[in-house]
């Protein structure tokens, strides 16, 4: 059996889920942990909006990476990329199996290839997020299209953590930021990916119920406790839904907006996600709506 079972796919294709039954179907917590492969449920507190798995419906299985950093730290993919090998690690030790799952593609990918970055320089980041915060990320945007095509592709115009990084290492290393994107991965750690999607307008429809889901379990309470650590972060205070609350706590829009403009940003992260791991050929797709989905699952993973 490989070393890790990887869980991925769009968000709200039904992958939390899968993960638990396939814990149980090894063996339950004797023999299989969990480990987070989503960006944002790494932050505390960030839980309604980020459909993390409240601990008692985790039917005893030990998760891992969930409420790791305070919303204020900007979480690294080489910060992240350290910690889920060592926790993959500490699992095999104690003789389980290690299941990844989450919809990040660069998390799961630095976690099992061979991807190395770059590193920083304290002067070029801080020149560079002034002129985001000056400008906003599209005119940074328009200058890493300039510079790296390719990176402009897959980084999105929003996206300004991102975008910022791209054009440091371009400076720093005078060399494209899509260099260091995987193109043909090694991989380093033995794994099975199985992925999970429906079809657009059925993942449209499992979105909305979600979005609807969320604001009924008490979302906009969340983010209004979470506001002013919200407002001095880089990083989480653009994971999906966050700042569409933001804006309707400042009065901005109302609940119907703030609903249909998280459920249409949900949508269009989606289509990024397919994007991203539909690159991947060692990925097995299966039919989340099949009636043999966990036998199948369990067949894939035993070749």
């Amino acid at each position: 059996m490989p070393d890790v079972i990887v869980v991925l796919g769009p968000t709200a294709s039904g992958k939390t889920g899968l993960a638990l039954d396939i814990a149980d179907r090894l063996g339950g917590p004797e023999h299989a942990e969990i480990i987070n492969a989503d960006s944002m449920q790494v932050y505390v507190g960030m839980d309604i909006g980020t459909a993390k798995l409240p601990p008692d419906e985790r039917r005893g299985i030990r998760h891992h990476l969930f409420d790791v950093w305070p919303v204020t730290h900007s979480v690294t993919v080489a910060e992240y990329q350290r910690l889920a090998r060592e926790t993959i690690a500490s699992v095999h030790a104690r003789g389980r199996r290690a299941i990844l799952v989450g919809g990040s593609g660069l998390y799961i990918t630095a976690t099992l290839d061979d991807l190395r970055f770059p590193g920083t320089d304290p002067l070029i980041r801080a020149r560079l997020e002034a002129a985001l915060d000056a400008s906003g990320p599209a005119e940074l945007h328009q200058r890493l299209q300039a510079l790296d095509p390719a990176a402009a592709e897959r980084i999105l115009p929003t996206n300004g953590r991102r975008i910022v990084r791209a054009l440091e290492v371009i400076e720093l290393t005078g060399e494209p930021f899509s260099a260091s994107l995987p193109q043909q991965p090694t991989q380093v750690l033995p794994a099975v990916q199985v992925g999970l999607d429906w079809p657009p307008e059925v993942l449209a429809e499992r979105i909305e119920a979600r979005v609807d889901l969320m604001f009924e379990q008490g979302f906009v309470k969340e983010v209004s406790e979470l506001r002013d650590q919200l407002e001095h972060s880089r990083t989480a205070s653009r994971a999906l839904g966050y700042p569409q609350v933001l804006a309707l706590l400042r009065g901005d829009v109302d609940e119907r907006q703030a609903r249909t403009n998280i459920a249409t940003a949900t949508r269009r992260f989606a289509r990024r996600q397919r994007s991203w791991f539909g690159r991947d050929p060692r990925i097995r797709w299966l039919d989340p709506a099949s009636a043999t989905l966990l036998d199948d699952v369990m067949r894939t993973i035993e070749r």
